[in-house]
């Protein structure tokens, strides 16, 4: 009878490819379900050494990576699912530093803008939370987003309820009135509605803003230290908050343990948030030399987000364009210098990590941005480096992601072919695992 049991069970753990194939949730085939055996063709188990193993097996038991074995033996008396890859590559799973899941650039954004529930938001970011998953993304950062609706959908997932990617949130950004982040081009009595109670001006008036994001939730803290492409205000890309107000606000995060980073375009607002001891800067369209040896010298991080410069220039330039004079004037100066910045960034030696800022290029694209970084100079592998190891330490859980090792959970994808020789392998993955879950098998 005890064979007989155990021969159901692994007929119906096989079933798990097909199931996520079509988008189920895996119900009943939790991570503490039994041992996993996947057998691994060529292992990058962790990006940061750049070594490639070799037909491995790695055993999972609950959830977590328990031990990576030679060869593909289990032995008899090990009960649990084998699943084949010694055809693919296998890679961590892919972190993004950079998204908003409950939004898309689309001709109806201003309109849905006032149009759109929170509710609507979350249930949006069900969709896009989904797409993410299934590209390979295990792990991102959502920046900026409604609290209601983004920390809903976060902890919808850590539950179990949503099909996703583990979040780290900031929620609403800190910024300033009439800034980017604020609402900007609608008439008065809709511009307070539609303003965050995190929009601030003043020392203290800041150091509230930022305790009341922690309050409601925020993992960290994101600031408009600039003005920004998407913004309806023609107020430039330089510099928006005062010094005194940066260092302030990084102060109060940093004393209830938030990280801050910074949307950053203009080299003014970027070195300011830098001296003011800020951990990273998203964009960065005009850093300059300043801005290099700050970010060296302290550690600070650079998220280029490469396919939102290479999104907004396709846009205001193409026939079809739907920003307002305001953000296509914006868009056509920052796009196309991204390219050029990330590069400078790489040569001067500025720690990178891999982000997007999907939900204004499609959710589920994500991993096109692998090809503008190698366009800007970094090497197949150091590309991975920034969505694996150098996004974990970025956003500070080098001990839950970015490595497939004893004890980390089992968050893994697989790919046909070679990411180090074509990094647009990884735009076709064929795999994907969530902490011993499998989500995608092709």
């Amino acid at each position: 009878m005890r064979s007989i049991l155990m021969a159901l069970g692994l007929l119906l753990l096989s079933a798990v490819p097909s199931l996520a194939q079509q988008g189920a949730v895996p119900t009943g085939l939790s991570p503490d379900g039994g041992t996993t055996f996947l057998q691994v063709g060529r292992l990058l188990a962790d990006p940061g050494t750049g070594r490639i193993l070799t037909d491995k097996t790695v055993v999972i038991t609950d959830g977590r990576v328990v031990e990576i074995r030679d060869g593909f033996f289990v032995n008899e008396a090990e009960v649990g699912r084998i699943i084949d890859l010694r055809d693919a590559f296998v890679l961590p799973g892919l972190i993004d530093s950079h998204v908003h899941l409950t939004s898309q650039q689309s001709p109806t954004g201003r309109l849905d803008a006032v149009t759109l529930s929170t509710s609507d938001r979350a249930m949006i970011g069900v969709r896009h939370a989904r797409l993410t998953l299934m590209a390979g993304f295990t792990t991102v950062a959502d920046l900026g987003g409604a609290n209601e609706a983004v920390f809903a959908l976060r902890d919808a997932i850590r539950r179990g309820d949503v099909i996703g990617p583990r979040i780290i949130a900031s929620g609403s950004s800190v910024s300033i009135h009439g800034g980017h982040g604020d609402a900007n081009g609608y008439r008065d009595e809709v511009l307070h509605v539609l303003s965050s109670p995190s929009i601030c001006s003043g020392v203290d008036d800041c150091m509230r803003a930022v305790r009341e994001q922690v309050r409601a939730g925020a993992d960290v803290i994101k600031i408009t230290a600039t003005g920004g492409v998407l913004s309806n205000t023609a107020a430039g890309l330089g510099q928006q908050f005062t010094e005194a107000e940066l260092a302030a606000i990084v102060e109060a995060a940093h004393r209830m343990g938030r990280r801050v980073t910074a949307h950053a375009h203009g080299a003014d607002g970027i070195n300011a948030f830098l001296r003011a001891g800020g951990d990273s800067i998203e964009h960065g369209t005009y850093l300059d030399d300043e801005s290099i040896r700050l970010m060296r010298d302290s550690g600070a991080w650079l998220v280029p987000t490469l396919m939102a410069g290479d999104y907004v220039a396709r846009v205001a330039s193409g026939p079809d364009n739907f920003f307002t004079p305001a953000q296509t004037e914006k868009a056509l100066q920052a796009g196309p210098l991204m390219l050029d910045m990330a590069g400078r960034a790489h040569r001067g030696g500025v720690r990178i990590a891999f982000g997007t800022d999907s939900g204004v290029s499609a959710h589920g694209d994500n991993a096109q941005e692998f090809a503008l970084l190698v366009r800007a100079g970094l090497t197949p592998l150091e590309a991975i480096q920034t969505a694996t190891v150098n996004a974990a330490e970025h956003l500070g859980i080098a001990d839950q992601a970015g490595r497939i090792a004893p004890g980390m959970p089992a968050d893994l994808i697989a790919v046909s072919g070679d990411p180090l020789s074509d990094v647009t392998v990884l735009e076709r993955v064929t795999f994907v695992m969530k902490g011993g879950v499998v989500y995608r098998s092709e």
